[in-house]
Formats: structure tokens, C-alpha cells, sequence
């Protein structure tokens, strides 16, 4: 018997996220470095991001297509570009 597919925002409530929403970025959207307030986690649907963590000595720019899992520690500043078809994400904060 095939295993039912799981809806995204449930896995991402399941992760023990209480605030869980779906948010899609249009092409080339820039987020400037910032920082948030709790542990967020970021659940890549469609499209595509880059990420980095400018504070950081040696920040290195990283990719992160569909599929992938990102989390930001609370108070971690962190910079986003969204690529070129844009990116749909369920976020959990």
C-alpha cells in the first residue's frame, strides 16, 4: 500500500513550529541581511534561494533548492536571494 503523502505545513507543525504558513517570493527578491526573534525553518516547495550568514568569517553563499530544510537560529543574521523563477516555501516560526 502506498504511504500517504503529508501535506507540507502539517510537517512543518510537526516539527514543533505553531505559527506555519505557505509564502512565495517573486524572481530575484532580495532580503537584506536580518535577523528574527525565534527559530524559524524554511521548507522549500518550488523555485529556488541562496542564503548566507554574513557575520560569519568566510560566509559562504549556499544554495537550496526544492525539497530542502533550512533552519535560522533565533537572533542569527542571515541574507536571501530568491532565484530567477522565484521560490514557494512553507515557513514555521
Amino acid at each position: 500500500m502506498a504511504q500517504k503523502a503529508i501535506n507540507p505545513e502539517a510537517q512543518v507543525r510537526s516539527w514543533g513550529f505553531s505559527h506555519v504558513f505557505t509564502w512565495t517570493d517573486g524572481p530575484n527578491s532580495h532580503y537584506s541581511p536580518h535577523a528574527h526573534a525565534g527559530r524559524t525553518t524554511h521548507l522549500i516547495l518550488k523555485g529556488s534561494l541562496k542564503m548566507k550568514y554574513p557575520e560569519e568569517k568566510d560566509a559562504a553563499i549556499t544554495e537550496l533548492g526544492v525539497g530542502a530544510r533550512w533552519d535560522v537560529d533565533a537572533g542569527k543574521v542571515h541574507e536571501v536571494w530568491i532565484g530567477p523563477e522565484g521560490c514557494t516555501y512553507v515557513i514555521g516560526e
